[in-house]
């Protein structure tokens, strides 16, 4: 894997498993660990310094996220523009479009952060939630019309995993 945007910063370099897929243009700075199966595709920055960046077990980061100092656990989907800030994202969560979540956002396993979504400070959102709006706005999952099974199984499966393997232009 080519590593010219992949930078050291106080003596931390990113850590990226062989069985990883980043994209050539993605910027890794610092202390960045990138799981087996986990795909960081093209605009991504991820950037640790200040704290730590942990992209979990077939997790997806997409394309122009940005990710700060954060947490993100294993088949979690982080969708396109997105932005987290010293966040903590549990497994199998969804993160939407050009959602923000600000520092010290706790998002529970199997929850669903719809796009453009902005979480303040210190939110902790529960587990297997809907969370939505400016500011966000949260509610139990099987409170809402969304069936969490479908959802979950459309966009947290191994199918970015799949994709990632067929882009093989994009990823050394």
């Amino acid at each position: 894997m080519g590593d010219s945007r992949h930078y050291e910063f106080e003596g931390q370099t990113p850590d990226i498993d062989e069985n990883a897929h980043v994209a050539r243009d993605a910027t890794l700075v610092g202390s960045v660990t990138v799981a087996a199966d986990a795909s960081v595709w093209p605009g991504v920055v991820c950037r640790g310094d200040i704290g730590p960046v942990t992209i979990g077990f077939s997790a997806h980061i997409g394309d122009n996220a940005t990710i700060h100092a954060s947490q993100i656990g294993e088949r979690v989907m982080c969708g396109h523009g997105a932005v987290l800030n010293e966040a903590d994202v549990a497994d199998g969560s969804l993160i939407g479009f050009n959602a923000t979540l600000n520092a010290g956002v706790t998002v529970g396993e199997r929850t669903i952060v719809a796009s453009g979504t902005v979480v303040p400070e210190g939110y902790e959102i529960p587990p297997q939630s809907f969370a939505r709006g400016v500011p966000a706005e949260v509610v139990p999952l099987t409170e809402t019309t969304l069936d969490p099974t479908d959802t979950f199984e459309e966009y947290a499966s191994g199918e970015y995993t799949n994709l990632a393997e067929r882009h093989s232009e994009l990823f050394d």
